[in-house]
Protein backbone atom coordinates (compact mmCIF):
# COMPACT_ATOMS: atom_id res chain seq x y z
CA UNK A 1 0.00 0.00 0.00
CA UNK A 2 1.33 3.43 -0.92
CA UNK A 3 1.60 6.47 1.27
CA UNK A 4 -1.09 8.30 -0.74
CA UNK A 5 -3.74 5.72 0.18
CA UNK A 6 -2.71 5.72 3.83
CA UNK A 7 -2.81 9.50 3.87
CA UNK A 8 -6.33 9.49 2.45
CA UNK A 9 -7.44 6.97 5.08
CA UNK A 10 -5.88 9.05 7.85
CA UNK A 11 -7.62 12.17 6.61
CA UNK A 12 -11.01 10.42 6.62
CA UNK A 13 -10.75 10.26 10.40
CA UNK A 14 -11.30 14.02 10.58
CA UNK A 15 -14.95 13.47 9.65
CA UNK A 16 -15.56 12.46 13.26
CA UNK A 17 -14.65 15.77 14.88
CA UNK A 18 -12.94 19.14 14.66
CA UNK A 19 -9.61 17.53 15.58
CA UNK A 20 -8.64 13.86 15.91
CA UNK A 21 -5.60 11.88 16.96
CA UNK A 22 -4.04 9.11 14.91
CA UNK A 23 -1.60 6.98 16.88
CA UNK A 24 1.26 5.06 15.29
CA UNK A 25 2.73 2.40 17.56
CA UNK A 26 5.40 -0.23 17.03
CA UNK A 27 8.76 -1.49 18.27
CA UNK A 28 11.97 0.54 18.08
CA UNK A 29 13.33 0.86 14.56
CA UNK A 30 10.10 -0.17 12.80
CA UNK A 31 9.67 3.12 10.92
CA UNK A 32 7.04 4.90 13.02
CA UNK A 33 8.46 8.40 12.81
CA UNK A 34 9.14 8.06 9.09
CA UNK A 35 5.50 7.19 8.43
CA UNK A 36 4.13 9.82 10.82
CA UNK A 37 6.21 12.60 9.28
CA UNK A 38 5.27 11.49 5.78
CA UNK A 39 1.56 11.65 6.58
CA UNK A 40 1.87 15.11 8.11
CA UNK A 41 3.99 16.39 5.23
CA UNK A 42 1.44 15.30 2.67
CA UNK A 43 -1.56 16.76 4.45
CA UNK A 44 0.18 20.05 5.15
CA UNK A 45 -1.00 22.74 7.58
CA UNK A 46 -4.12 20.78 8.49
CA UNK A 47 -2.00 18.12 10.17
CA UNK A 48 0.60 18.17 12.94
CA UNK A 49 3.23 15.84 14.40
CA UNK A 50 3.40 14.88 18.09
CA UNK A 51 6.20 12.42 18.98
CA UNK A 52 6.15 10.47 22.23
CA UNK A 53 9.94 10.84 22.38
CA UNK A 54 9.48 14.41 23.60
CA UNK A 55 8.32 12.86 26.87
CA UNK A 56 11.57 11.02 27.59
CA UNK A 57 12.61 11.79 31.15
CA UNK A 58 15.68 14.01 31.31
CA UNK A 59 18.98 12.30 32.05
CA UNK A 60 19.04 13.78 35.55
CA UNK A 61 15.69 12.12 36.32
CA UNK A 62 16.79 8.81 34.83
CA UNK A 63 19.83 8.86 37.09
CA UNK A 64 17.66 9.68 40.10
CA UNK A 65 15.36 6.75 39.30
CA UNK A 66 18.14 4.31 38.43
CA UNK A 67 16.99 4.08 34.81
CA UNK A 68 20.07 5.39 33.03
CA UNK A 69 20.78 2.00 31.46
CA UNK A 70 17.11 1.57 30.52
CA UNK A 71 16.58 4.84 28.68
CA UNK A 72 13.72 4.35 26.24
CA UNK A 73 12.01 1.70 28.37
CA UNK A 74 8.36 2.14 29.31
CA UNK A 75 8.98 3.66 32.80
CA UNK A 76 11.47 6.16 31.36
CA UNK A 77 8.67 8.26 29.83
CA UNK A 78 6.39 10.84 31.43
CA UNK A 79 3.19 9.11 30.35
CA UNK A 80 0.95 11.39 32.44
CA UNK A 81 2.45 14.44 30.82
CA UNK A 82 1.92 12.83 27.41
CA UNK A 83 -1.74 12.09 28.14
CA UNK A 84 -2.26 15.63 29.43
CA UNK A 85 -0.92 17.06 26.18
CA UNK A 86 -3.08 14.73 24.08
CA UNK A 87 -6.15 15.93 25.97
CA UNK A 88 -5.14 19.56 25.51
CA UNK A 89 -4.61 19.02 21.79
CA UNK A 90 -8.15 17.69 21.48
CA UNK A 91 -9.77 20.32 23.71
CA UNK A 92 -7.93 23.50 22.73
CA UNK A 93 -8.25 24.12 19.01
CA UNK A 94 -8.05 27.92 19.14
CA UNK A 95 -4.35 28.50 19.86
CA UNK A 96 -0.91 27.18 19.00
CA UNK A 97 0.07 24.23 21.18
CA UNK A 98 3.80 23.59 21.47
CA UNK A 99 5.09 20.03 21.44
CA UNK A 100 8.41 18.69 22.82
CA UNK A 101 10.75 16.32 21.00
CA UNK A 102 13.92 14.35 21.71
CA UNK A 103 17.28 15.63 20.48
CA UNK A 104 19.61 12.80 19.50
CA UNK A 105 22.59 15.14 19.53
CA UNK A 106 21.96 16.49 23.02
CA UNK A 107 20.56 13.13 24.18
CA UNK A 108 17.86 15.08 26.03
CA UNK A 109 14.22 16.05 25.47
CA UNK A 110 13.74 19.59 24.21
CA UNK A 111 10.69 21.81 24.60
CA UNK A 112 8.53 23.35 21.87
CA UNK A 113 10.25 21.87 18.80
CA UNK A 114 6.91 21.21 17.10
CA UNK A 115 3.62 23.06 17.07
CA UNK A 116 -0.01 22.07 16.65
CA UNK A 117 -1.60 25.12 14.98
CA UNK A 118 -5.32 25.90 15.18
CA UNK A 119 -5.72 24.78 11.56
CA UNK A 120 -4.58 21.22 12.35
CA UNK A 121 -7.48 18.81 12.17
CA UNK A 122 -5.37 15.64 12.28
CA UNK A 123 -2.60 15.18 14.84
CA UNK A 124 -0.34 12.20 14.21
CA UNK A 125 1.35 10.94 17.36
CA UNK A 126 3.87 8.12 17.31
CA UNK A 127 5.82 6.10 19.84
CA UNK A 128 6.64 2.63 21.09
CA UNK A 129 4.09 2.20 23.84
CA UNK A 130 0.95 3.90 22.53
CA UNK A 131 -1.12 0.72 22.47
CA UNK A 132 0.24 -0.97 25.61
CA UNK A 133 -2.32 -2.21 28.11
CA UNK A 134 -0.59 -0.48 31.01
CA UNK A 135 -1.46 2.41 33.36
CA UNK A 136 -1.32 5.73 31.55
CA UNK A 137 -0.92 4.17 28.12
CA UNK A 138 -4.48 2.86 28.26
CA UNK A 139 -5.70 6.42 28.76
CA UNK A 140 -3.58 7.61 25.84
CA UNK A 141 -4.97 4.89 23.57
CA UNK A 142 -8.56 5.84 24.43
CA UNK A 143 -7.96 9.38 23.13
CA UNK A 144 -6.91 8.17 19.67
CA UNK A 145 -9.46 7.81 16.89
CA UNK A 146 -7.29 5.02 15.49
CA UNK A 147 -3.95 3.43 16.29
CA UNK A 148 -1.86 1.78 13.60
CA UNK A 149 0.94 -0.65 14.31
CA UNK A 150 4.11 -0.49 12.22
CA UNK A 151 6.24 -3.61 12.10
CA UNK A 152 9.50 -4.59 10.40
CA UNK A 153 11.59 -7.79 10.36
CA UNK A 154 13.86 -8.09 13.43
CA UNK A 155 16.99 -8.10 11.25
CA UNK A 156 15.96 -4.82 9.62
CA UNK A 157 15.24 -3.21 12.97
CA UNK A 158 18.55 -4.48 14.34
CA UNK A 159 20.49 -2.77 11.57
CA UNK A 160 18.55 0.48 11.96
CA UNK A 161 18.97 0.52 15.73
CA UNK A 162 22.69 -0.16 15.65
CA UNK A 163 23.12 2.60 13.08
CA UNK A 164 21.13 4.94 15.33
CA UNK A 165 23.44 4.24 18.26
CA UNK A 166 26.54 4.66 16.11
CA UNK A 167 25.23 8.03 14.94
CA UNK A 168 24.66 8.94 18.59
CA UNK A 169 28.33 8.41 19.44
CA UNK A 170 28.63 4.82 20.62
CA UNK A 171 31.29 2.51 19.21
CA UNK A 172 30.26 -0.66 17.38
CA UNK A 173 30.49 -2.90 20.44
CA UNK A 174 28.61 -0.43 22.62
CA UNK A 175 25.92 0.05 19.97
CA UNK A 176 25.27 -3.68 19.67
CA UNK A 177 25.23 -4.10 23.45
CA UNK A 178 22.72 -1.26 23.87
CA UNK A 179 20.40 -2.70 21.26
CA UNK A 180 20.59 -6.18 22.79
CA UNK A 181 20.12 -5.04 26.37
CA UNK A 182 17.63 -2.20 25.90
CA UNK A 183 15.94 -1.89 22.51
CA UNK A 184 15.29 -5.61 22.15
CA UNK A 185 13.40 -6.06 25.46
CA UNK A 186 11.55 -2.79 24.82
CA UNK A 187 10.45 -4.16 21.46
CA UNK A 188 9.26 -7.40 23.03
CA UNK A 189 6.98 -5.44 25.35
CA UNK A 190 5.63 -3.38 22.47
CA UNK A 191 4.88 -6.46 20.37
CA UNK A 192 2.41 -7.61 23.03
CA UNK A 193 0.30 -4.53 22.20
CA UNK A 194 0.01 -5.43 18.51
CA UNK A 195 -3.50 -6.81 18.89
CA UNK A 196 -4.78 -3.57 20.43
CA UNK A 197 -4.13 -1.67 17.19
CA UNK A 198 -6.62 -1.11 14.38
CA UNK A 199 -4.24 -1.84 11.52
CA UNK A 200 -0.93 -3.66 11.07
CA UNK A 201 1.36 -2.35 8.35
CA UNK A 202 4.95 -2.14 7.22
CA UNK A 203 6.86 0.67 5.57
CA UNK A 204 9.28 -1.81 3.95
CA UNK A 205 9.08 -1.17 0.22
CA UNK A 206 6.33 1.39 0.65
CA UNK A 207 6.01 3.87 -2.18
CA UNK A 208 6.40 7.22 -0.45
CA UNK A 209 5.85 9.24 -3.64
CA UNK A 210 2.72 11.34 -4.17
CA UNK A 211 1.39 14.21 -6.21
CA UNK A 212 -0.53 17.28 -5.11
CA UNK A 213 -3.50 16.51 -7.39
CA UNK A 214 -4.10 13.34 -5.39
CA UNK A 215 -3.82 15.15 -2.07
CA UNK A 216 -6.08 17.99 -3.18
CA UNK A 217 -8.72 15.54 -4.33
CA UNK A 218 -9.53 14.44 -0.77
CA UNK A 219 -8.79 17.59 1.24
Amino acid sequence: MGISRLTAEAWKLTASGPRVLLGIAGPPGAGKSTLARALVERIGEQAAYLPLDGFHLANAQLERLGLTDRKGSEPSFDVRGYVALLRRVLDDTAADIYVPDYDRTLHEPVAARHVVPPAARLVVTEGNYLACDLPGWREARELMARCWYVEAPPAVRQVRLVERQLAGGRDAEGARAWVAGNDTPNGELVEISRGRCDRILSTIGMDMSFDMDTVNSWQ
